[in-house]
């Protein structure tokens, strides 16, 4: 998450008057995204599963790509 320029790749989304700005693609990719706020700070989750980690960067549809 960073502070970022609208460009014609991105959607907007506001929720409770925050804008959020991402990806077109990036988001196909990753939704649902989910953006909480706790005492620790922003925390982000979303529909990729990354527990099992990456065995391979070359793969088509690795967590990398």
């Amino acid at each position: 998450m960073a502070l970022d320029e609208l460009k014609d790749a991105d959607n907007t989304y506001t929720v409770d008057n925050f804008q959020y700005i991402v990806n077109k693609d990036f988001m196909e990719k990753v939704k649902p995204i989910k953006v909480d706020f706790t005492a620790f700070g922003f925390k982000v989750s979303s529909g990729i599963d990354v527990s099992a980690g990456c065995s391979s960067c070359n793969t088509p549809g690795s967590c990398c790509s």
